[in-house]
């Protein structure tokens, strides 16, 4: 009986497994057919040709290899910026006492609340009103400040989780609290500090709302942007737009293999005792 529940369970976990994979399948062969293949009968399996061509288009021609260094920039800054503000502020909300902090992150928290499109039109006059508008930081701003309220709520419950008695025992060994956040917390925060910018990262190389309004000049196009261009008026290179998904794609793939191992231990990270 029991060989016959572990066969189960693990047939279970294949089927799981293939429909995650399935996707991933089915667009890199999209990406390698043509528009006859890809709105034809051979949509779910491999091309008749393989049509690399696609991707060379997208690199050479399409601006693609542009768009993807613009949307490094962006998501490589939001990630920097919005992991160094929020491990301060998630620990002196955790970890310090002061006049009005549950205020404060309740502030925090109602800015997970706010849907982005309910921001777009006072956010462009703004960003219109400033000058801007436009260039890297015209998106970088928004990206910050809409990545700080989600990573502040996954830090401060983490930064609870911490026994006080660590940094009690740094105080009395004459650590001052700049040097037991960097030199203590910081270490064992580094799982959640990951799962945070996974997040963050997530949302900033996928978004495309912002992006498509704020931004008027190619130079500074993200990759969601970028691809979405591809698309004409009154025909459409669908091989194309699916090679740009797939180089759009690598980086969380890459992103989550050297994170996960991170994350993994952030799941635990509740199980730790003083």
């Amino acid at each position: 009986m029991k060989k016959i529940k572990k066969e189960l369970q693990f047939l279970i976990l294949i089927f799981i497994a293939l429909t995650q994979i399935f996707p991933l399948y089915w667009l890199i062969t999209f990406s390698l057919k043509t528009n006859n293949e890809i709105f034809g009968d051979n949509v779910l399996g491999l091309p008749e040709t393989w049509r690399w061509v696609n991707y060379t288009t997208a690199l050479n021609d399409g601006g693609i290899l542009l768009y993807f260094m613009n949307s490094v920039i962006y998501s490589g800054l939001t990630v920097l910026v919005v992991g160094i503000l929020t491990a301060m502020a998630a620990y002196a909300i955790a970890r310090m006492h002061w006049k009005n902090k549950a205020l404060v992150f309740s502030i925090f928290t109602i800015g997970i609340m706010i849907p982005i499109q309910a921001t777009l039109l006072p956010l462009f006059q703004m960003m219109d009103w400033m000058g801007l508008k436009g260039g890297y930081l015209g998106l970088l701003v928004p990206y910050i400040a809409f990545g700080i309220p989600m990573s502040i709520m996954i830090l401060t419950g983490f930064y609870k989780a911490i026994p006080r008695e660590m940094e009690e025992a740094a105080y009395i060994d004459g650590c001052g609290i700049f040097r037991s956040f960097v030199t203590i917390i910081l270490p064992i925060m580094r799982p959640a500090l990951a799962t945070a910018s996974i997040f963050t990262f997530l949302g900033t190389w996928n978004e495309l709302i912002f992006a498509n309004t704020l931004i008027d000049s190619s130079a500074y196009r993200t990759l969601p942007v970028g691809i979405m261009s591809f698309a004409g008026q009154y025909t459409t290179d669908w091989g194309l737009i699916g090679a740009g998904m797939v180089i759009a794609t690598l980086p969380t793939i890459l992103i989550y293999f050297l994170l996960s191992n991170q994350v993994q231990q952030s799941l635990m990270a509740g199980a730790v005792k003083g």
